[in-house]
């Protein structure tokens, strides 16, 4: 999975376009892209559109409201019946945290429904240095997010980014934390959301840093955004002849080390290079 398209379950416009999106998973919003005024009818809308979706199509995550919100559990008892193949938690802070989400969500699944987990893992202070003291490894976890925005509120900083675009030294620990606990856990790293989204060009940057760095995915805020995040995300033509290389030259070998393209490579490049195959072959 490479693209994560949040979607505001409160406007019924953008649940209807959303059935277009070639994202590979669609983030149905009922947190931060709700007022709270607004909650309950927005999980009326997002609970009729999920009652009509067609059984082929991206898979459905919703990000429900924090745990220690008084809407949680609203939010569950609607949604949960409909079978979404994720909830994504926002303002999480531990693995106890997923502990509890899954103890709710146990209380709610019909006999051999399984919800698997997202998380937003770094939008407090306490979530980032309990992402580099503690593993956060869950059998209901399959990815996190990681992101810079509520972040930046509870640090009470100016801004999260320098006038060069970049992340300022706070967010980019953050961010390499998110990545770090997430493949200690096994699980899909996410990278944030480009919140210009008139700035594809920036967009594309950022995204092919972010799988430089070894993140499998991105998330997206506009449709149009999704296009890019996928194409930067498939392993291109030359990585995969390059794979390909790497694991028949190893093959060949009789000692463990072999040389392709005039470089040196053993286990850990044939580890990458399965890696890369793996994603071409289900994209």
């Amino acid at each position: 999975m490479r693209s994560f398209l949040f979607v505001p379950a409160g406007s019924q416009r953008m649940l209807v376009k959303s059935r277009d999106s070639d994202a590979d998973v669609l983030i149905f919003d009922l947190e931060d892209a709700v007022q709270a005024g607004a909650k309950q009818e927005a999980r009326q809308l997002l609970v009729a559109h999920l009652g009509e979706r067609a059984a082929s199509g991206p898979r459905i995550a919703v990000r429900v409201n924090g745990l220690r919100t008084p809407w949680i559990d609203d939010d569950l008892k609607a949604v949960i019946p409909l079978a979404p193949d994720y909830v994504m938690l926002p303002k999480s802070e531990g693995v106890a945290d997923i502990a509890d989400l899954t103890s709710r969500l146990a209380a709610l699944e019909s006999e051999g429904q399984f919800t698997s987990v997202l998380v937003v893992a770094t939008e407090t202070v306490a979530s980032v240095l309990s992402l580099a003291s503690q593993p956060w490894s869950h059998p209901r976890l399959s990815g996190m997010l990681w992101g810079a925005e509520d972040l930046a509120a509870d640090l009470h900083a100016t801004a999260n980014r320098g006038t060069d675009g970049s992340y300022a030294s706070p967010f980019r620990l953050a961010r390499d934390l998110c990545l770090m606990a997430a493949k200690r856990a096994g699980v899909l790293a996410i990278d944030a959301v480009h919140t210009d989204i008139r700035n594809l060009e920036a967009l594309e940057k950022e995204a092919r840093e972010a799988r430089r760095d070894g993140f499998d995915g991105k998330a997206a805020i506009h449709p149009s955004q999704v296009s890019v995040i996928n194409t930067v995300f498939r392993p291109t033509e030359a990585e995969i002849a390059w794979s390909q290389a790497v694991l028949a030259a190893l093959k060949a070998s009789t000692t463990g080390v072999a040389v392709v393209d005039g470089q040196m490579v053993d286990a850990p490049h044939a580890a990458r290079a399965r890696m890369i195959l793996l994603k071409a072959q289900s994209h």
